[in-house]
């Protein structure tokens, strides 16, 4: 999205240096032909940003948001195929830029639908009861979630590197070690041991923002038998939704329920 100085557009309908949306449009897939060796989403982000507000002196800020495909090199007879590839439905990658014609850059880097569950090593008690409540306390449950992810940098990183880092801190806080795994009193607790764990392995990160909705799979007691921790319902709706932004530094984090 480009913001301009543009106002005659609106209020005369001259169209005098209006950058054209079709000419923007090009404009990606010129920009991607100059990458003339791989580069992160941020990197290509970063380049069609500051090519819009270098290139046209109406434009004050561009913003640009990247997402980024998982595909991976597909196996026939064993054997990695030499131009077969198949959709991981891993997370998807995202990157969003903001440029300035002050010289100003902002890169926010994340993930989205990336699906994690633990067996066990989860529970929920010690909250409010009342005459609405239904839920019973657990100290082991299922717990999974969607993850939605994004953290801003203070400057230029090794993008590909500081992704992996923080992808592996919410790896880490979320599962625990492998053998042992750690304990998740709550979705909100884990949700900021990730937060804080990030922060801590990747000192360029200034902020990072966590999405992680409830995605329930409810205990199923089959007809002439008991539920052995076994046989589950996955459910959609309703659930609960818990986020929160973790920021260095002594500023309390924001959340909500």
């Amino acid at each position: 999205m480009l913001v301009s100085d543009m106002a005659h557009a609106f209020l005369d309908g001259s169209n005098t240096d209006m950058t054209a949306t079709d000419t923007q449009k090009n404009t990606v897939y010129y920009i991607a032909k100059q990458c003339n060796k791989k580069c992160t989403p941020e990197e290509y982000a970063i380049a069609l940003a500051r090519h819009f507000v270098d290139t046209y002196p109406k434009v004050s800020k561009a913003k640009v948001w990247v997402e980024q495909t998982p595909w991976t090199r597909s196996q026939v007879d064993g054997q990695p195929h030499n131009h077969g590839f198949a959709h991981t439905g891993a997370e998807t990658r995202t990157a969003f830029v903001t440029a300035d014609d002050q010289g100003n850059t902002t890169v926010t880097a994340g993930l989205t639908g990336y699906k994690v569950l633990k067996t066990t090593q989860s529970g929920y008690e010690g909250y409010l009861h009342d005459k609405y409540t239904l839920l019973p306390e657990t100290r082991d449950r299922i717990m999974a979630t969607s993850i939605t992810s994004n953290w801003t940098y203070s400057g230029p990183v090794s993008y590909d590197a500081a992704y992996a880092e923080v992808k592996e801190a919410l790896q880490k806080a979320f599962w625990g070690p492998p053998m042992s795994g750690v304990y998740s009193p709550s979705v909100q607790y884990t949700l900021f041991e990730m937060g804080k764990l990030a922060l801590a392995r990747v000192p360029q990160v200034m902020s990072i923002y966590l999405n992680m909705p409830n995605l329930h799979f409810l205990p199923c007691n089959p007809v002439t038998s008991k539920f052995e921790d076994d046989v589950y319902i996955a459910t959609s709706e309703p659930h609960g939704n818990i986020e929160a932004t973790i920021t260095r530094g002594d500023i309390e984090p924001h959340c909500k329920l």
